[in-house]
């Protein structure tokens, strides 16, 4: 029986994402193992997941998708301003540097610095794909592995 991606499939995949300039953003083959998937938890955007759907176990596939539809829109409301006295502890950081910030809530979410002047800080909370175009080079290793775990025990 040939299993098919559906809505609620685990997915075990092999990846690599470059952008549009060739340069490889990520990539499964630099860790040396896949990565797993669940398709309908909402932990990939709905055009991802559409474009997995139907795939079968070995299948490869490349497409690219804008990034708004994978990281969401480039929001200019998530630029934020900072004094350089904010970074009294940490020290004023440089142009490109990525930092961890805590909310209000206490959540805690990236940021790129964007531009540094003696007056302020400017910091970034957009993804940093988000406007980006990713092309996708993708191979399913596995679909449901903890059913096919289950099923090579119960039958050995």
């Amino acid at each position: 029986m040939v299993m098919q991606v559906l809505n609620d499939s685990a997915v075990l995949l092999n990846f690599t994402l470059k952008l549009a300039d060739g340069s490889v953003a990520e990539s499964t083959q630099a860790h040396g193992k896949p990565a797993l998937f669940r398709l309908g938890d909402e932990s990939l955007s709905p055009a991802l997941e559409a474009e997995l759907l139907g795939l079968s176990t070995g299948d490869k596939k490349t497409f690219t998708l804008a990034g708004e539809h994978l990281f969401g829109k480039y929001n200019p409301d998530l630029i934020q301003y900072f004094m350089p006295s904010d970074f009294a502890e940490s020290g004023v950081p440089e142009a490109g540097t990525i930092m961890l910030f805590t909310a209000m809530n206490g959540s805690e979410m990236p940021g790129i610095v964007r531009d540094v002047t003696e007056d302020s800080v400017t910091v970034d909370f957009n993804h940093p794909l988000a406007s980006e175009e990713v092309t996708f080079d993708i191979e399913v290793v596995s679909i449901n592995p903890e059913e096919e775990t289950t099923h090579a025990n119960t039958a050995g």
